[in-house]
């Protein structure tokens, strides 16, 4: 049986948001069956937790961001990535500031430090979101769809004008191995000359080399260049599963999506959720036993980020 997680202990770590610049503190503690993952930002008085939920999601210019206006949190992505890839369903999380530590630009170092913490069976079994018909959303020419299958799956494609990049496409078949081998450790990429137009729109404000892939004209710039070949549309599918875990339950489905971001997929998120008849949510006693070892978590010592 499959049953809900949570971490063993407390968790703290301190880093820089990408785009606020700003230095925070984040910690996390344990939580108990069904409270799902639950924010809270500690620097604002008598401030309202905030459930991680895609109706709840605001702006998502170049993140996903929960909430509106002063009390919001930015970039929330990572880490809800973090904690879906490692099946870490209850959880909270506070945070003295307006932004989730951008860290190595991936999730991997959330990855590492859930992983040393512990992660502890709960006395209640998981629910599923197992989708029964297909869904979809466009905007412009971009697209994003989900329909049934009987484990997550997630077919990326993405498309830039650059030599690095051109058109990248990856299936990626969910469990918390492939996560952690496959996913984790991509990071998020930006090109040199939108940085001006970016700042001034009061975004990368801390971004830097050390927390995002960073591409001229012509190449990487990175010293230490890329951690796969298709790193950036492995990043896609990282940020892709950190926003479809707003939708509360662990997915069975097929997520496909054709140049997608942050705001395409929290539309299909809402879709799906406006659409009761397009899934249904099930017991994990209720689920085909492959399903089930995807979601076992594997005793792996600890991760070495390289």
């Amino acid at each position: 049986m499959i049953y809900q997680r949570t971490i063993k202990k407390d968790i703290q770590l301190t880093g820089i948001g990408i785009h606020s610049g700003k230095k925070a503190t984040l910690k996390m503690y344990p939580a108990d069956p069904n409270t799902g993952i639950i924010f809270k930002r500690v620097d604002i008085k008598d401030a309202e937790p905030m459930k991680a939920d895609a109706n709840s999601v605001g702006p998502t210019d170049n993140n996903t961001t929960l909430g509106s206006g002063a009390g919001a949190i930015h970039t929330v992505e990572h880490l809800l990535s973090a904690l879906y890839g490692l099946g870490i369903d209850n959880v909270y999380i506070e945070i003295d500031g307006p932004e989730i530590p951008i860290m190595d630009g991936s999730s991997g170092s959330f990855v590492f430090v859930l992983k040393e913490s512990g992660v502890e069976n709960l006395n209640q079994t998981k629910k599923f979101m197992v989708i029964l018909e297909k869904v979809r959303v466009e905007h412009k020419d971009t697209w994003a769809e989900i329909e049934p299958h009987q484990n997550l799956v997630i077919d990326s494609t993405i498309v830039f004008a650059h030599p690095t990049i051109n058109t990248q496409n990856k299936v990626f078949e969910y469990s918390c191995t492939n996560y952690i081998e496959e996913i984790s450790r991509a990071r998020t990429f930006g090109m040199l000359r939108d940085v001006d137009a970016l700042k001034r729109r009061g975004l990368i404000k801390g971004g830097s080399l050390d927390n995002a892939i960073v591409l001229d004209d012509f190449k990487v710039i990175n010293d230490d260049g890329l951690r796969f070949q298709s790193e950036f549309v492995r990043h896609k599918i990282l940020d892709t599963i950190g926003d479809f875990s707003l939708l509360g339950h662990e997915l069975t489905g097929k997520i496909t999506t054709y140049k997608s971001g942050h705001y395409l997929h929290n539309q299909l998120c809402r879709k799906i959720l406006e659409t009761p008849s397009c899934y249904e949510i099930v017991s994990a006693s209720n689920l085909d036993k492959n399903v089930l070892e995807a979601h076992k978590l594997p005793q792996i010592a600890g991760l070495q980020l390289v």
